[in-house]
């Protein structure tokens, strides 16, 4: 039995690889993954948030470039919190358009006051000040607050990410316990369940979502499980109706009579031989639970500012499409599309790869 199990998977995992959508999904989201663990080592505004704000060159193009002269700050950080949370101190950024240097002193010409300088003392730098003032390119943009916009969607990864793991570990602890018990006991158990399945069915999904988030707080981690306690319903469903199937197949039977408990029927027994499904449906709400908390962000009451997300980044910048720069609400946008239809792509394969008629 072992060996035609694992010669199962290993066909599976051939399928899987055969797959080139697959793989690209599959690579993509690893690449998300990398992000969101590593975003203030890659982002150019490593700040908390990236919240530097530059107000005087807001809802600048893709690729807009400007010196800038950068104020070195005492910042004494942990590794590992300056991961978790940026830098607690940044060094203060100045966007200007002229400096000279005179009499000890540094005199710069902000890009807002061009008829006015501003003086520095030159013993607030090491020498040359020339490694204080460099040329800042902004690939993507600036915001309407001046913020770079690529540092907030690499940062804004992590909650679109994480989001999905976290919802998808709450709806799968939920829907295989509560699924796993109504399929298996059935009369009365089932009925109860199956009543309670239903009626959260019939509420919309976001309502849910609007009400539990209300009853939680706003904020982080709020939403992370406030998702999760709305799909489990999908997966208690599957479950319910594999073990219906499976536990009147001979090896429950057999495990019955040599005295095993219920629970080690279920969970050692019966759901290894039904994961197929439930792996499908996880890499389903994945994408689902990026698009509610994106939309969650998009209404206010998701990850709350300065914090960056990508639904609320186009919250900010929505009505800017009819303004003449669209790319505000657009590069988001981009950004949760590709995420989502990736693991998408990546449910369709592993459901063609793990379906068991055709890896006979």
């Amino acid at each position: 039995m072992r060996n035609n199990n694992s010669s199962l998977s290993h066909k599976a995992v051939q399928k899987f690889k055969q797959s080139t959508t697959g793989l690209l999904s599959f690579t993509y989201v690893f690449f998300c993954g990398f992000i969101a663990v590593f975003c203030y080592l890659i982002s150019p505004d490593n700040s908390s948030n990236a919240n530097q704000m530059h107000l005087e060159i807001h809802s600048k193009k893709p690729g807009f470039q400007t010196p800038m002269l950068e104020i070195p700050s005492e910042n004494k950080q942990s590794t590992f919190d300056f991961l978790l949370n940026g830098k607690s101190n940044a060094n203060i950024e100045i966007p200007i358009s002229s400096y000279r240097i005179s009499n000890d002193s540094l005199y710069i010409t902000s890009v807002s006051n061009k008829n006015t300088e501003t003086s520095y003392a030159l013993s607030n730098f090491n020498l040359p000040i020339e490694n204080y003032i460099q040329t800042k390119t902004f690939y993507f943009g600036t915001d309407r607050y001046g913020r770079d916009l690529l540092s907030r969607i690499l940062i804004g990864t992590r909650i679109s990410f994480f989001i999905g793991f976290i919802a998808v570990f709450i709806s799968l602890f939920l829907g295989i316990s509560i699924g796993a018990t109504a399929g298996y006991f059935g009369g009365k158990t089932d009925a109860f369940i199956m009543w309670l399945i239903n009626i959260t069915w019939s509420i919309p999904t976001l309502l849910l979502v609007i009400a539990i988030t209300l009853a939680l707080g706003k904020g982080f981690w709020q939403v992370f499980i406030a998702v999760g306690l709305t799909m489990w319903v999908e997966v208690a469903r599957v479950v319910r109706g594999q073990i219906l199937s499976a536990k009147k197949l001979q090896y429950v039977e057999a495990a019955k009579v040599l005295g095993f408990s219920n629970f080690r029927i279920i969970f050692k027994h019966i759901l290894p031989n039904i994961m197929a499904p439930i792996i499908v449906i996880s890499a389903a709400n994945f994408a689902g639970a990026i698009l509610i908390e994106s939309g969650l962000s998009f209404l206010g009451i998701g990850a709350q500012p300065p914090t960056p997300s990508w639904g609320g980044i186009i919250k900010d910048h929505f009505n800017y499409i009819i303004l003449g720069k669209p790319y505000l609400a657009v590069i988001p946008g981009l950004a949760i599309m590709s995420l989502v239809m990736s693991f998408m792509l990546i449910g369709n394969t592993l459901r063609d790869a793990l379906d068991v008629k055709r890896n006979r």
